[in-house]
């Protein structure tokens, strides 16, 4: 029989804890979005850079809000990350240096846009918009998706940009707090949905508030739980809704998208 050294075993059986102890706190550690790209892009002498992203696609009411942004490679804010991964207080907070050191467009993409386009074509025009509305036009833009959209420089799409690239990233916080304080004016005027509450999503009180009171003017007319609630208050219509359904893309149901 061998017997190992009880100092030989000590070190391993503490290696073995500490990840087990790690494995308890299920605790994943997520790296922040970098600015390696871009920096790569300005070496090759390729600027301005920008970023772009959207808010709202999954909402059953309000505008697409799209944001493109083009960061001061010497004045970037520290904290910018994915807007779903940071706090609405931190949001607001990198809002106004994010506004404050670059920058920055936004574009819109109405209910009625929505309606008539189909919410991804919507969100794709209302990128470009953004793209285009920036004071200096830019040579290469990131796009957080799986699709490039229509602008007049080279376009390189990055799914799960907003949590990698950190223009894209600033450009999701500029999209959500512009569309976060949208949706609390439009609580004021289409009072009892809850509109300041989950800004436009599929939560229960929201479905609720639909039932009970119909489909406002912010709705969108073919997401099917606006259509469900308009056959219920207006049968009259239900026969056009069963064409009209929108499933160009899956409706995200969180809150913080």
């Amino acid at each position: 029989m061998i017997r190992v050294p009880a100092k030989a075993s000590a070190k391993p059986a503490k290696k073995a804890a500490k990840k087990t102890a790690n494995a308890s706190e299920g605790v994943i550690a997520v790296a922040p979005p970098s600015f390696r790209r871009e920096r790569a892009l300005i070496k090759r002498g390729v600027w301005p850079v920008a970023g772009c992203d959207e808010a709202g696609r999954g909402p059953l009411a309000g505008p697409v809000v799209a944001a493109a942004v083009v960061l001061d490679p010497r004045r970037i804010p520290k904290g910018i990350d994915d807007s779903k991964r940071l706090t609405a207080e931190r949001r607001e907070e990198l809002f106004e240096e994010i506004c404050a050191t670059s920058a920055f467009a936004v574009a819109f993409a109405s209910r009625a846009r929505i309606d008539r386009d189909n919410i991804l074509r919507a969100s794709l025009w209302a990128l470009s918009r953004a793209v285009r509305a920036l004071p200096v036009q830019p040579t290469h833009v990131f796009v957080d998706g799986r699709d490039r959209i229509d602008v007049a420089c080279d376009c390189e799409a990055v799914i799960g940009g907003d949590g990698i690239v950190m223009s894209i990233a600033a450009a999701s916080i500029i999209a959500k707090v512009t569309r976060d304080r949208l949706m609390c004016a439009l609580a004021q005027d289409c009072p009892g949905y809850g509109f300041e509450q989950h800004k436009g999503y599929a939560v229960p009180d929201h479905l609720e508030a639909l039932d009970r009171l119909g489909p406002s003017a912010h709705h969108r007319s073919f997401f099917a739980p606006v259509v469900a609630a308009r056959q219920k208050h207006f049968p009259e219509l239900a026969e056009r809704d069963l064409f009209s359904v929108d499933t160009s893309v899956e409706t995200d149901l969180s809150p913080t998208a």
